[in-house]
């Protein structure tokens, strides 16, 4: 059953608000505001629309810069007057360059003026944001394929990398059996970093297990 575009509570002035995230890894991009319109066609097209407020006029995500945000999933909270759209994006969702509209924490030493860069090393990686971080350092290392990198000498030998993901698993296993919690998260993190070095040397990304995942549900 589609829901009816008049269970979504615009605020007085046609808006509401809605915030886009990564469909494959949760993290959020942006927030802007839709009007009916732009909810329309965003739903009609599979493509973000949004309703610039400073314009005054509907606009799609990427209509100049090319970073279309394809959706996967629109969902409205409980009282129907927020959005979240799930999105496959396609590049930077910042009209800065910047993977994210979020790239600043407010305890953080960056500039707070408007569009101003990023902090180096901030915001800090969330726990949700490591596996999507190490997927786009893998991506990079596959493109730049840096001398002297081990990542890169595990992607050019797919056996060896099948091999450290046997030992690691081992070592998880171990370390559950009569190691410190600390060790066990140690060698998971060495598991997990080996396992996503072998399906990106295959070209599967981590997202399409997480899929397989919640296709299990239930």
């Amino acid at each position: 059953m589609s829901v009816d575009p008049e269970a979504i509570r615009f605020d007085r002035d046609g808006l509401v608000p809605c915030v886009t995230q990564d469909w494959a890894t949760g993290e959020v991009l942006t927030l802007a505001y839709m009007n009916s319109e732009a909810l329309r066609l965003t739903r009609e097209t599979g493509q973000v629309h949004f309703f610039s407020r400073s314009r005054a006029r509907l606009w799609k995500k990427g209509e100049t810069s090319g970073n279309v945000q394809r959706v996967r999933q629109l969902r409205f909270d409980c009282d129907g007057d927020a959005l979240v759209a799930l999105v496959e994006p396609t590049g930077p969702a910042c009209h800065t360059g910047e993977r994210s509209c979020f790239y600043r924490d407010l305890e953080g030493s960056a500039d707070p003026a408007a569009d101003a860069a990023p902090a180096p090393g901030e915001p800090e990686p969330a726990a949700h944001e490591a596996l999507a971080a190490l997927a786009r350092r893998l991506d990079q290392r596959c493109r730049e394929r840096p001398d002297g990198s081990y990542t890169v000498e595990l992607l050019d030998d797919p056996e060896r990398a099948g091999a450290k993901v046997r030992e690691e698993a081992d070592e998880v296993a171990r370390a559950v059996a009569g190691e410190s919690d600390e060790r066990i998260a140690e060698e998971a993190a060495d598991l997990l970093y080996h396992l996503e070095v072998l399906m990106v040397s295959r070209g599967v990304p981590v997202s399409a297990a997480l899929e397989v995942l919640n296709g299990r549900r239930g």
